[in-house]
């Protein structure tokens, strides 16, 4: 009978003309039947194109590509975080581009690649049931820096040869239908030594060509958020001295434990001494904690740097595992006593708090890693954060600026505004317990409001205007949100329950000044560390 797709139809009259006298005179043995069904099923299911094309089966290229039956050869594995897709794709391109290593690239198409299925799965299911097809290879567009995105593949098949041997490693990225939450590499070879040398060899340069390494990381809390996985890349500040305002001698301090080390690492290391760290910086908020931290990340460019605030501290145990691997690195944790809280006031234990100590702790003394930690509450901090040698070795309050620091401040800020000495000095007299960002905001809205008078230059009388605004009974929780101590305007609203601050009576009075914090543990009363 005719054609149909290249398989031949015929009726059962012609079939048993051509083979049933063969078949009486000698009968074929069970397997082989059972084999030649399978054929058959296979041709009907599969057939091939009119133009004699091979079709599209998974197990076929497979099998052409090994010169065997793969199904009893072994499959190994190798698991990575899902934020590390960049890291093993780029790992892979490396590792086959070394001498004698050749390889083709196809894709996978059926069931969405079954995160639950192995790749031993999927080989037989391709092979018995055709759920998988032979497809075009997926990618996925990730940032590997703040302006820079790499075309990853996130479902490939690379069908490899090595001096001869030859084998293939399915790659998975994360984040399919199916919950898979992870990358996966999966090597078949004939021998499993070969496939463990394989894996070795692609791990290895997971490490040495990593993306991370020398960037500044932040971790968002959650995988369902912008950048990669739960990670966004920063650019590195660019903060020059002359932009920190700070007590005289401060910052000299802060560089020598921080800076002064990762500068002087080899001679420590010579000397028997231990190069993990840990800085805590703690004061009113918007007294420049932050801004000294960038200052410092600015003046360390080959660090990598992780940073954890608010939710995306719980990710502490992969951000420390992130630092240990792409030393010499910092750990930024911002609001530390937000998961540090000392266990009176906090009402039990901290799990995640005893993970921060573990991680810190866990640190070996040669391991050139450093903690910065902030924190608006160093009342509140668990003791064992701060006093034990290689948790916490230095900690400094960042104070309220006094007059000198809020005229340098107004002239950091308003630079370029031409005040005047006397304007100046009336600014510095009236922000008395007024922070850093209290200054940067009444510039800002001294520049607002010269421009609503559609003048291009800021006067005396918008400063003076602005400032009215700032201190006025209508911004009081304007100069709360800004870091403002003191004041009768704030203690007078009892708008937090005195008991949800362990007794202080609210957010401010907390902090009456730049003198030692009310309520504070013994080490850090009397003279201010600075």
């Amino acid at each position: 009978m005719g054609d149909s797709d290249g398989v031949e139809i015929v009726s059962s009259t012609e079939f048993e003309a051509r083979y049933g006298a063969e078949r009486e005179a000698s009968p074929l043995p069970l397997e082989e039947v059972n084999e030649l069904f399978g054929q058959f099923l296979r041709a009907v299911a599969r057939p091939q194109g009119k133009d004699g094309t091979a079709d599209r089966n998974l197990s076929d290229r497979l099998r052409a590509h090994l010169g065997s039956d793969p199904s009893a050869w072994p499959v190994v594995k190798a698991a990575y975080p899902p934020y590390d897709l960049p890291n093993v794709h780029l790992a892979l391109e490396h590792w086959f581009a070394a001498d004698g290593r050749t390889h083709d690239l196809i894709g996978l198409r059926g069931s969405r690649h079954r995160g639950d299925l192995s790749l031993g799965d999927i080989i037989e299911s391709a092979d018995r049931h055709d759920r998988f097809t032979v497809g075009a290879v997926e990618y996925a567009h990730l940032p590997i820096g703040p302006d820079e995105e790499l075309a990853c593949v996130s479902c490939g098949f690379y069908l490899g040869e090595e001096d001869g041997e030859r084998f293939a490693v399915l790659l998975r990225g994360p984040a399919d239908e199916y919950g898979r939450n992870k990358v996966e590499i999966e090597v078949i070879a004939r021998e499993k030594e070969f496939s463990d040398r394989v894996l070795a060899g692609i791990d290895a340069l997971v490490h040495e060509r990593n993306v991370f390494r020398g960037q500044v990381l932040s971790f968002e809390g959650s995988e369902f958020g912008h950048g990669l996985g739960p990670f966004r890349f920063h650019r590195r500040p660019g903060l020059a001295r002359d932009g920190i305002v700070l007590p005289e001698g401060l910052l000299e301090r802060v560089e020598r434990q921080v800076v002064g080390v990762a500068r002087r690492r080899e001679q420590l290391r010579a000397a028997g001494q231990h190069l993990r760290r840990g800085l805590l910086l703690y004061g009113p908020p918007g007294t420049g904690k932050t801004h000294t931290i960038r200052y410092l990340l600015s003046h360390l460019p080959q660090f990598t740097v992780v940073i954890l605030s608010g939710t995306g501290i719980g990710a502490i145990g992969p951000a420390c595992a992130l630092a240990r691997m792409l030393q010499p690195a910092l750990v930024v944790l911002e609001d530390c006593d937000l998961i540090a809280e000392a266990r009176d006031y906090g009402g039990g234990e901290q799990p995640l708090l005893f993970q921060v100590l573990n991680e810190m702790d866990g640190l070996g003394d040669d391991a050139d890693v450093a903690f910065l930690l902030t924190t608006n509450r160093a009342d509140l901090l668990e003791p064992a954060l701060v006093q034990r040698p290689g948790r916490v070795d230095l900690a400094v309050e960042i104070p309220l600026p006094d007059a000198r620091g809020r005229a340098r401040l107004l002239d950091l800020y308003g630079a370029g505004l031409d005040l005047g000495k006397q304007v100046v000095d009336e600014v510095v007299a009236r922000t008395e317990g007024t922070t850093a960002s209290f200054t940067k905001e009444l510039v800002r809205r001294s520049v607002l409001i010269a421009a609503e008078r559609e003048s291009p230059r800021t006067v005396p009388e918008d400063v003076r205007a602005a400032l009215d605004e700032l201190l006025s009974d209508h911004d009081r929780l304007t100069r709360r949100l800004l870091g403002v101590q003191g004041g009768t305007d704030v203690q007078d609203e009892d708008w937090m329950p005195e008991e949800e601050l362990g007794g202080t009576g609210g957010v401010a009075r907390a902090y009456p000044g730049p003198g030692p914090f009310p309520g504070m543990p013994p080490r850090f009363q009397g003279p201010s560390p600075v």
